[in-house]
């Protein structure tokens, strides 16, 4: 009975378990052919289960300087985060201990950074304060070995040259999914070009996002964007760029705008404003590129293309003498007077540019051009268009030319209103043979895995307004407005400057002109070689803060002749040396090519060199020569500095006195680091004479302009504005320079 009752209990038992086997067969079937329980997929919960994936990143494309020095790029930068889920071997352990430490790196408040460290349930949380903190602070906090704090690489734009060509630049931001996006400048019209695409990899892991070996990855490999090549130059736009600010820090101006250009091509070299800013700061108060948006009355500037119209229409005769001081025209109740209101007697024609007589200006318009023809100049020099440089937010000015003394005034630049970008342009055809080059400052866009060249640019003639010939004959009459008119203070020594000066009112928010010391646009409009230019620089600075007797000329010249003379010394362009002969001519001659002193002794070497006329610096204990500047072969003229370096330990000269160019020479030859304020003349400097020098060591130096007397001033000013007094009230008609 025992027995059978074991059998059947047997058959029960086999009968369940025959059931059940079926019953999870039957579910694996169905699991397998549905691939699908409970209305769960399961081939999806698989791969939200195991599989990982991971951002490639992809690099926003750099952009280069002409001479491809990199003038913005993306750099690493690092986001700190915490991971505060207790079952990773590697969390927070001590809020508040990683929040002490954390706060001596980060800009954090103690209390809220342990806060968010301390909260339940997330597995991370990102540092508000860490978002993209560089290397440097990531190797601080690296250092404190604080359990469960991480970081995620990430990129940041970086500019290596700080507020170097802000407006042109631009900046960026984070745009959708966090991808960099340009918000201003030719970051944001080239961003189709420099945005980049990240990648992803998508691999089987573990719990804790760990590879498992021997599994496939899948892999989109990142789009990075594509290089950008400017025409800028870094050396010259670092030029501009410090004598700007130092100008704007000086003077404080209301606005500075300076342009350098290759008139042969139209090339952009350097381009600043004033106020700027630091894009990797993002410090932005003025978001506007004054050089190609913003449009205003140029003053005498404009003087050089209506010359230029009168010589090309054979109507210019320099030496035909006209009454300068004022001029009177018919059913106008007031006349145009000269900005010294009484002139200067009869004078002919080349003195009246020389002064900048508005009187003869508007009679070549009026009695010699015509005003259809004139206006027709105005459309060949492009002055009532755009220039169409590849920059964004470029304006066109306003030619104001309805009634006569608008087409009188525009004569000599008021009323009507140009931008500096369009000056330049204009300005290219004086400077290259009567060619008038269109302005650029993208040179290539280029993929940088493919090395395919995308975008190319090419030097393009905008037009021939004028001839060869009278193109030349322009420059020697604009030659003679720096070294005989009110271009005086433009002059540079070794190099013939011409070029044209320009005072503008400006009109205030009544409509009427305002009037005082230094209220004005001043600017200048000048090229260098005269028979040959290299470069084409434009500087205007408005309403600077000078009291009498200092110009409001001043900032403009300080930043005009240091950014000149500088640039032409850099691309080594061969200085001129000046003598007068007994018809007060100017002649020109190349300077003397300077030999190679190496293994001389110093002692002859300086004295062979102070025969010729050189001021020398002799530089280390020794007598042996091992080292120059200038180096063998170049051009030196009569009273350049020569600096020689002995053998020997070397020690720092007085350099008070010294140029910018022969602060350079200095901190080339000793391999200083040099970090030169201000345009003129060395005043101030961080090594003291005779202490000891060695290479590597930093040579700050501070420079000053020459002092002006209240004499010189007054001089000047009768030149620049024509007189020390306001302007009469009831006077309408302006009183330009």
């Amino acid at each position: 009975m025992k027995l059978k009752r074991k059998n059947v209990g047997a058959g029960i038992l086999m009968v369940v378990f025959t059931v059940l086997f079926f019953v999870l067969t039957s579910k694996f079937f169905l699991v397998a052919s549905s691939q699908s329980a409970e209305g769960v997929d399961l081939i999806e919960y698989g791969k939200r289960k195991w599989m990982k994936s991971d951002v490639l990143d992809a690099k926003r494309g750099t952009m280069f300087d002409r001479n491809g020095e990199v003038i913005a790029q993306d750099i690493p930068s690092y986001s700190v985060i915490a991971i505060l889920d207790k079952k990773y071997p590697n969390h927070i352990k001590d809020p508040e201990e990683a929040a002490e430490k954390l706060t001596k790196v980060l800009d954090s408040d103690k209390e809220d950074l342990e806060e968010l460290l301390s909260k339940e349930g997330r597995f991370q949380v990102e540092i508000p304060s860490g978002r993209k903190v560089s290397y440097r602070k990531k190797e601080q906090i690296e250092k404190m070995k604080i359990p469960g704090v991480d970081f995620l690489r990430e990129s940041r734009r970086y500019y290596p040259n700080q507020s170097f060509a802000a407006h042109v630049l631009g900046y960026t931001g984070n745009g959708e999914e966090g991808v960099q996006t340009g918000l201003m400048g030719l970051e944001k019209s080239l961003d189709k070009y420099l945005k980049e695409k990240d990648g992803k990899i998508s691999f089987v892991g573990d719990a804790f996002s760990r590879a498992i070996p021997a599994n496939k990855e899948s892999i989109t490999p990142p789009k990075h964007g594509q290089d950008v090549y400017l025409t800028l130059d870094e050396k010259i736009q670092l030029y501009l760029d410090e004598a700007v600010q130092e100008a704007a820090k000086k003077y404080k101006p209301e606005k500075i705008t300076g342009i350098v250009a290759d008139p042969k091509t139209g090339r952009i070299l350097a381009m600043s404003n004033s106020p700027s800013f630091n894009p990797n700061k993002k410090d932005i108060k003025n978001y506007t590129n004054f050089a190609v948006s913003y449009p205003f009355e140029p003053g005498s500037t404009m003087k050089i293309f209506t010359l230029a119209a009168a010589i090309e229409e054979g109507k210019y005769n320099g030496n035909e003498v006209f009454q300068s001081g004022s001029y009177k025209l018919p059913n106008i109740g007031r006349p145009i007077y000269d900005h010294n209101k009484r002139g200067w007697g009869p004078i002919t024609y080349n003195e009246g540019v020389q002064n900048s007589s508005n009187v003869a200006f508007s009679k070549l318009v009026r009695e010699k051009l015509g005003y259809e023809k004139y206006r027709s100049y105005l459309s060949k020099f492009g002055l009532d268009q755009k220039t169409n440089i590849d920059l964004p937010n470029e304006k066109s000015g306003s030619i104001l030319y309805n009634y006569e003394i608008e087409k009188v005034t525009t004569a000599f630049g008021q009323g009507t209103t140009i931008t500096p970008i369009q000056q330049i342009q204009a300005a290219t055809a004086i400077a290259n043979g009567g060619k008038m080059m269109r302005p650029y400052v993208i040179d290539k866009i280029m993929d940088p895995e493919t090395k395919k060249t995308v975008l190319s640019n090419e030097p393009k003639v905008a037009g021939k307004p004028i001839s060869e010939e009278t193109a030349k004959q322009v420059r020697d009459i604009l030659e003679t407005v720096v070294t005989d008119g009110t271009g005086k203070p433009y002059m540079i020594d070794g190099y013939s400057v011409a070029g044209k000066t320009g005072t503008a009112q400006i009109v205030g928010k009544d409509g009427k002109y305002i009037s005082g010391w230094g209220e004005n646009v001043f600017s200048f409009l000048g090229m260098a070689p005269k028979d040959d230019p290299k470069l084409l620089v434009y500087v205007a600075v408005e309403r600077p803060k000078v009291e009498f007797p200092e110009m409001g000329s001043t900032p403009v010249a300080n930043i005009f002749t240091s950014v000149m003379k500088s640039g032409l010394q850099y691309l080594n362009i061969q200085p001129e040396v000046k003598v007068n002969d007994k018809s007060s001519k100017v002649k020109k001659s190349y300077g003397k090519e300077l030999p190679d002193y190496t293994g001389q002794s110093a002692e002859k070497a300086k004295s062979d060199l102070e025969k010729l006329g050189m001021q020398v610096s002799v530089i280390g204990s020794g007598n042996e020569i091992i080292n120059q500047e200038p180096y063998e072969g170049a051009y030196v003229m009569k009273g350049e500095r020569v600096i020689l370096r002995t053998s020997g330990d070397a020690k720092m000269p007085d350099v008070k006195d010294w140029s910018y160019m022969d602060i350079l020479r200095i901190s080339k030859l000793l391999g200083l680091k040099e970090t030169i304020t201000g345009s003129g003349f060395a005043v101030k400097q961080s090594i003291k004479p005779g202490n000891p020098v060695k290479e590597g060591d930093f040579f700050v130096v501070q420079l000053e302009p020459p002092k002006v007397t209240e004499t010189d001033a007054e001089e000047e000013n009768v030149e620049e504005t024509g007189s020390t007094e306001e302007p009469s009230e009831d006077e309408d008609l302006p009183v330009t320079d």
